[in-house]
């Protein structure tokens, strides 16, 4: 007993001394210049600490989800890749020193045509290939120092993910909103698959493979999104949702207004279609002479009954069929190429109807419209009862197409009997495992659950790759749970996502499909809000440069081009001297404008290209990727470097002060530091929590170091704002660049005379483990009061008083304020708005309009004039 306790000791003994070997610097207070040696030194000595997540499970208080777009892994980081996942890394460290209990997941959106064709020219199994991509895409992601929670990883292409995509799917089916029907649809003749209407480009191209779409008839899977349009179209007005901007736009157009509403009837056809009916009014449907016009291009007049004239579609309001004609003669709703006429509602109708011969019964039924609204509430309830629509929806927006013809994918859970017909897949069977590739992907035979039919057959569709990203922010925080989708009480604590961070490329499809998903899933009563994203972060692309031979129009690298004039555009090609077409251009290989992450962390370090693809544009703008642009950012962190290795010599200095610390002259360069510190911190602490704007917190810290760099020696001897300040600029660089950051803090506690001895620092604790610097109590911050949205003036509030100011409080402090009453004086205020962002600044917008100046009626003659103004009617206040 007394030898096993001796060993636990020493084993504890060990982890402590291991532990402070991974916290201590590397180069300790060598006179050392910071070469990119040196850098890749200070990565590879803190790699493993600061990769670590630590997000907590069990605590949902002060929680903060912050989500990136998961990847395809396609083997290869890009620089897209690494500014979206460098953007959400900054925010999650800087919200995890701020006390927030972060959870930043990530994945891999696995499955796909791209590694199916590729496996396929390689002669391998797709899930090797994706297999083989994720473990390298992992590595470079680790190297890319991101604090991901590791331990929630997930892949779309797993059967223990899959499968609950298939049970979603199910859930679906149940509630009638997962249906097949046969359709024309966009088909590519390439990839041999179909494509949903979204996937298709403005010249009628494939978004993949680049070739003009074929139009072709096919039995297809379809989820009817269409039935949750007006939730999806309100739900834009959520006020939980910020910074949306023109995404709502993108997403509001796509929806469509809600004008309508839609049915799906069944058609006589021997295949038995359904068709989609738009209609304003509803009531229409209850007219027994009503009857359907199709535009002549639609698919259905290629069947033999339409061609026969003897095609019509079941009306089970009115009891009766609707009969079908082709013409382009009417005015079909927009994007839409069904029209329903109603004869007994509408007189252009019924000479329609007339006209094409349709008069095979009493014309005498007319319909009062004073009952119309209670026809369309009996149409719209019988609708729903008999599960063939009557939702709201616009008349262009169609159902959600799913399956795609092709093998790695999810399978669809179906299995087709003569008997039964499409019949689920019993819940305890799932997950519906893939085959190998090389098995062969006909339809096996099967046995029905429904009647044990053994000559059944399983659906060999798979599921469009959007399905499986429109709802992994759930799975991804119970990613391990084998019996459910996921708990439900574990996502009512910690959904919505906080903030989501992705490219604009998918704010229309992939927002659209997890939204409806979401909202599915919030009508089922398994999630806690029915907007799954709180706040977006839509971030630019990178662009490279391209050279282009003017003529010919083919690519050439940099290598091949003498610049003649970068600004206006000139160039010509070193071997022939043609033009050359210089621009900037999304980066792609095929546009030889590329660049590989990893020669970047080579030649410059991972947190110097963090650092980089950070600064000098905001997340959302495009950033142009330009070498021109790396030396502010290689000589702030020498600046920083040289500056905090001049602190550990001014600290090591054993000669007497120079100045002495009660002097003026002492506090005065002291107070600059104190203001220089407030005010850093407060410019970099808004655009990290509130903006997002990280190239302007880059540059509010640079400020911050140009503010150290001129201190005198006595101020880094002595000074304890010197002290304080060094150390926020070192925290406040952490999110960014944690390896650089880490070797810093290191050196820095490592001085000697520590000034600072209250709990402000940490001092045994690693640079992350900081708590964020915050603004003194007794720093003036800015209450900015604003007319119609300029500037009238900016009172300096003590900052524990601005903390507690009211809209009330800020309207009385206003309107003692002489520059804002004077102004208002002839003014009528409308409404005005405050907003507060604690411990940075507060802001009164007062909306106002001009008092118009009202004409005194002229004076009455027997009164006489005393006004030489009022005789000519004016009045003068």
């Amino acid at each position: 007993m007394i030898r096993l306790r001796r060993t636990l000791t020493l084993r504890g003994l060990q982890r402590t001394w291991c532990q402070r070997l991974l916290t201590q610097s590397c180069t300790g207070n060598k006179e050392l210049e910071l070469t990119n040696e040196v850098k890749q030194n200070i990565e590879e000595h803190w790699r493993h600490k600061v990769n670590e997540g630590q997000f907590n499970r069990q605590q949902s208080q002060d929680k903060y989800y912050v989500l990136s777009m998961f990847p395809y892994p396609s083997g290869n980081l890009h620089m897209g890749h690494v500014r979206v996942y460098t953007i959400s890394d900054a925010v999650a460290r800087f919200h995890r020193m701020c006390g927030k209990n972060v959870f930043q997941p990530i994945g891999w959106d696995s499955f796909g045509l791209p590694a199916e064709n590729a496996a396929n020219q390689r002669g391998v199994e797709p899930s090797q290939w994706t297999d083989q991509n994720i473990s390298q895409m992992k590595q470079q992601l680790e190297r890319l120092g991101c604090s991901f929670d590791w331990s929630h990883e997930l892949s779309t292409c797993s059967p223990k993910y899959y499968k609950w995509t298939q049970k979603l799917f199910l859930m679906l089916h149940q509630q009638g909103l997962a249906y097949q029907n046969e359709a024309l649809v966009n088909w590519d003749p390439v990839d041999q698959t179909v494509l949903a209407d979204e996937q298709v480009d403005a010249n009628g191209c494939s978004w993949r493979s680049g070739v003009k779409v074929e139009k072709k008839l096919l039995k297809q899977w379809f989820i009817r999104t269409s039935s949750f349009a007006k939730q999806l179209l309100d739900g834009l007005e959520d006020p939980t949702l910020r910074d949306w901007r023109d995404i709502i736009n993108l997403q509001r157009h796509w929806i469509g207004e809600c004008d309508g509403f839609a049915f799906n009837l069944q058609t006589s056809s021997a295949r038995r279609n359904l068709l989609r009916v738009w209609t304003p009014n509803p009531e229409y449907l209850k007219d027994p002479l009503g009857f359907l016009v199709l535009s002549s291009k639609h698919y259905l007049a290629k069947l033999p009954e339409a061609e026969a004239g003897h095609l019509s579609v079941e009306n089970p309001f009115a009891k009766t069929t609707l009969p079908i004609i082709f013409s382009d003669e009417v005015n079909f709703p927009p994007k839409c190429d069904v029209y329903l006429a109603a004869p007994s509602f509408r007189q252009e109708d019924r000479e329609l109807w007339e006209k094409v011969g349709l008069a095979f019964c009493s014309s005498d039924i007319h319909f009062n419209s004073t009952n119309w609204e209670i026809l369309r509430q009996e149409v719209l309830e019988a609708a729903r009862r008999l599960n063939v629509g009557g939702y709201r929806v616009s008349s262009k927006l169609q159902d959600w197409l799913i399956s795609r013809q092709r093998y790695w994918g999810t399978p669809i859970p179906i299995i087709h009997c003569a008997k039964c017909g499409s019949v689920p897949v019993p819940e305890d069977q799932l997950p519906v495992i893939l085959p190998p590739k090389q098995s062969g992907i006909d339809s096996p035979v099967c046995q029905c659950p429904k009647c044990g039919d053994p000559n059944a057959r399983r659906e060999t569709d798979t599921m469009d790759t959007f399905v499986d990203s429109s709802w992994y922010y759930l799975r991804f925080l119970d990613s391990h749970n084998d019996k459910n989708m996921f708990d439900p009480a574990l996502v009512k604590q910690f959904m919505p996502v906080d903030l989501y961070i992705g490219g604009k490329e998918h704010a229309v499809l992939h927002l659209y499909y997890a939204r409806f998903m979401n909202h599915f899933l919030h009508s089922c009563g398994l999630t806690p809000t029915s907007e799954p994203f709180s706040r977006l972060l839509v971030q630019g692309m990178v662009m490279g440069r391209s050279f282009r031979i003017k003529g010919s129009g083919r690519y050439v690298p940099e290598s091949q081009v003498e610049i003649i004039n970068a600004k206006k555009n000139q160039a010509l090609l070193k071997e022939t001297k043609e033009p050359v077409v210089m621009s900037w251009e999304k980066m792609s290989k095929s546009k030889l404008n590329g660049v590989e992450p990893s020669e970047m962390f080579n030649e410059y370090g991972t947190d110097t290209t963090r650092l980089i693809i950070l600064a000098d544009v905001a997340p959302t703008s495009h950033r142009n990727w330009s070498s021109a642009t790396f030396p502010g950012i290689l000589n702030w962190q020498k600046r920083l470097w040289i500056t905090l290795k001049a602190f550990q010599s001014a600290r090591d200095d054993p000669s007497p002060p120079e100045v002495d610390t009660q002097s003026d002259v002492f506090l005065a360069e002291d107070a600059k530091l104190f203001d220089a510190r407030n005010f850093y911190i407060k410019g970099a602490t808004f655009n990290y929590r509130h903006a997002h704007q990280l190239s302007v917190a880059i540059s509010k810290m640079q400020g911050l170091t140009n503010s150290l760099r001129r201190a005198p020696n006595y101020i880094q001897r002595y000074g304890k704002q010197f002290e304080r300040a060094l150390a926020a600029q070192i925290i406040m660089l952490a999110p960014m660049a944690p390896h650089f950051a880490s070797e810093l803090w290191s050196n820095f506690v490592s001085v000697k005379g520590r000034l600072n001895t209250s709990s402000e620092l940490q001092w045994s604790e690693d640079v992350l483990a900081q708590r964020w610097p915050d603004i003194d109590p007794s720093y003036n911050l800015d209450l900015s009061i604003k007319v119609n949205g300029f500037e009238n003036c900016v009172i300096k509030v003590q900052r524990t008083h601005l903390d507690k100011v009211t809209h009330s409080d800020a309207l009385d402090i206003a309107f003692n304020t002489e520059s804002v009453t004077s102004y208002l004086i002839d003014k009528k205020i409308r409404t005005t708005n405050f907003v507060l962002y604690p411990g940075i600044e507060a802001i009164l917008n007062i909306y106002v309009d001009k008092v118009q100046k009202t004409q005194k009626p002229p004076p009455n003659s027997s009164k006489g004039n005393t006004n030489k103004d009022e005789a000519h009617g004016e009045r003068r206040d």
